[in-house]
């Protein structure tokens, strides 16, 4: 939704403000986070197209496949519109990966409307996604609302729905293995010799480097798929360069 009067007088929307950020040196990485349907538009779409640091990586919370309950949620996009926006990305970046949100046994939701989600996850296929049991906040309409879901059938849709969800995100993952990918290292592994790094797709690397490679971007070989990570190898991969990311949020 960003906006604002740019250095020319106009006004500069994030798409144009993401042309400008790619022409700076040094900037070799850039993502933005958290989108909403409605703010998806043209100039958007077509710089994920056009901009190369802009990473192939798209977060864009849906809440729920179903238009009823979409409604009750007071969302301003219905399944339609978030599928043709899908469209759309995926027409401008074919390989752009996709990650949502989701809220189950929102006060209300049917057996029918859970199922229509389930739907969706299948139809659009994530490389990953955050999801959760709803639970009421103090003062919002849903609070109020005098159908709630019990709290055993809100837990039976949420494992549900993670299993789909995880089933996508590791078939997402092990699609790499064997593949060179850049990595960019932003921290220490978990372990000693091994450190951190995300690919363009957002996925989690853990590979065996020294400290000196933290802020490079680096070529790895992808040797395996562990759920929800992959590991990688430098084996014969020399390849490595500074970089700066930047996050808008």
């Amino acid at each position: 939704a960003y906006h604002g009067t740019g250095p020319d007088g106009r006004d500069w929307t994030l798409a144009r403000l993401i042309r400008e950020m790619a022409d700076i040196d040094g900037i070799a990485r850039i993502r933005y986070t958290t989108s909403h349907p409605s703010d998806m538009q043209d100039d958007l779409i077509e710089a994920h197209r056009d901009v190369p640091q802009l990473m192939p990586f798209l977060h864009l919370p849906v809440q729920s496949g179903s238009d009823r309950i979409l409604d009750m949620m007071n969302r301003k996009h219905g399944t339609a519109d978030y599928l043709a926006i899908i469209d759309r990305v995926r027409a401008a970046r074919p390989d752009i990966a996709l990650s949502s949100d989701f809220i189950v046994g929102y006060p209300g939701e049917t057996a029918a409307d859970f199922s229509e989600t389930m739907r969706l996850v299948e139809q659009v296929g994530f490389a990953s996604a955050y999801s959760f049991k709803y639970s009421p906040r103090p003062g919002t309409p849903a609070a109020r609302q005098s159908q709630p879901v019990a709290e055993s059938e809100k837990d039976s849709r949420l494992q549900e729905l993670q299993t789909l969800l995880l089933a996508q995100q590791v078939a997402f993952n092990r699609g790499f293995v064997g593949q060179q990918m850049d990595i960019l290292v932003d921290r220490a592994g978990g372990r000693p010799g091994q450190m951190h790094g995300r690919t363009p797709y957002m996925q989690a690397v853990h590979v065996n480097l020294s400290e000196q490679s933290l802020g490079h971007i680096v070529t790895v070989r992808i040797a395996s798929a562990q759920g929800v990570s992959l590991s990688g190898d430098t084996a014969g991969l020399v390849s490595s360069y500074p970089a700066e990311i930047l996050h808008i949020g």
